[in-house]
């Protein structure tokens, strides 16, 4: 069994030593960076890592610049098939994530779940330490996709996922076309439509201490828009690798 863990940065040179360090204490993990040209080294310091690691089990992806979260995981997910992991995750640098959940995720799929969701949103889920006007806008957001889309997921913006590589493997990554909040919507709704089965995991979401956040009006623009153009597509002739 292979799990490969992806984790996009930008600017996160205050996190990602200590997250790929976690990371990497969990069983049958192995991690991949796909880092957007930080300005502040951080795709240096994970090279440093790597030489130093023995066990080859860090991976970096350098893009040329900032080309947006989505792209980032799409890129990741391409890595992961063309080198055979059997579970890939998805999960925020800044430790808002608790990379020991990813045990609790992987463990879903394994009972029998395509796609395990970290969901703030279930019963056992919560935050910690995040603004009110964030969790409005969190929740609010996944209340409007849950009403256009009737998607039984509660959580649809989360970024804590693991998928059973069959999953990737049957949609074509490359209609996968938005890139923040709309990304994550995306992929769960193809997933769900293509017959895959999806399940919550709760899990803790706990404001980042270091670094900046990356949210903009911007992302939650396209997010609206975005499930209003799920709707109107066929999913299947869409998205379905042939």
């Amino acid at each position: 069994m292979r799990h490969l863990v992806i984790i996009p940065t930008y600017n996160e040179k205050e996190n990602i030593s200590s997250i790929i360090e976690v990371v990497l204490s969990l069983p049958a993990m192995e991690v991949l960076v796909v880092d957007d040209n930080s300005p502040d080294g951080t795709g240096d310091l994970v090279i440093e890592m790597i030489e130093a690691d023995s066990s080859n089990r860090i991976h970096i992806l350098r893009r040329a610049g900032k080309l947006g979260l989505g792209t980032a995981y799409i890129a990741g997910f391409k890595y992961a098939l063309e080198h055979n992991f059997d579970y890939i995750s998805e999960m925020d640098a800044d430790f808002s994530h608790n990379p020991k959940d990813l045990i609790r995720l992987r463990q879903a799929c394994i009972e029998g779940a395509d796609l395990s969701i970290g969901s703030r949103y279930v019963s056992g889920g919560g935050f910690e330490n995040w603004p009110k006007h964030r969790i409005l806008i969190s929740k609010g957001g996944s209340l409007y996709v849950q009403m256009l889309t009737f998607m039984p997921i509660k959580d649809a913006t989360a970024g804590f996922i693991c998928y059973s590589a069959k999953v990737l493997r049957a949609i074509n990554l490359d209609k996968i076309g938005f890139t923040g909040y709309a990304f994550q919507i995306e992929m769960k709704y193809v997933a769900w439509k293509l017959g895959f089965s999806l399940k919550e995991v709760p899990i803790t979401f706990k404001e980042r201490e270091l670094g900046v956040s990356k949210m903009s009006a911007g992302i939650i623009k396209e997010a609206v828009i975005g499930v209003l153009n799920l709707r109107m597509r066929n999913i299947k002739k869409y998205y379905a690798n042939k």
